[in-house]
């Protein structure tokens, strides 16, 4: 069995409303950082997994994913995995 760490990216997709994007990009204007055009916010994931392969860790996130840390219907996911040892 082989290690491998998980960085799972999951966001709004662009034709879903962000609110918490708005309200960010507003308290960056009102801090000084008035060249900020847009924020659109997400969630980062990290996960430890042991597998016999990287296919089969890989499909695992991907379940993963599909299954508990994204919303299909609003939200789009990516993630690199990587051997650990």
């Amino acid at each position: 069995m082989q290690k491998y760490f998980a960085k799972v990216y999951v966001s709004l997709k662009p034709t879903v409303n962000d609110p918490q994007g708005l309200t960010i990009r507003g308290a960056l204007d009102n801090l000084g950082y008035d060249t900020v055009e847009s924020v659109r916010a997400g969630k980062y994931f990290q996960i430890e997994i042991e597998s016999a392969s990287e296919r089969d860790a890989a499909e695992s996130v991907e379940g993963m994913c599909k299954q508990l840390l994204a919303n299909p219907v609003i939200e789009q996911y990516d993630f690199e995995l990587t051997a650990t040892g």
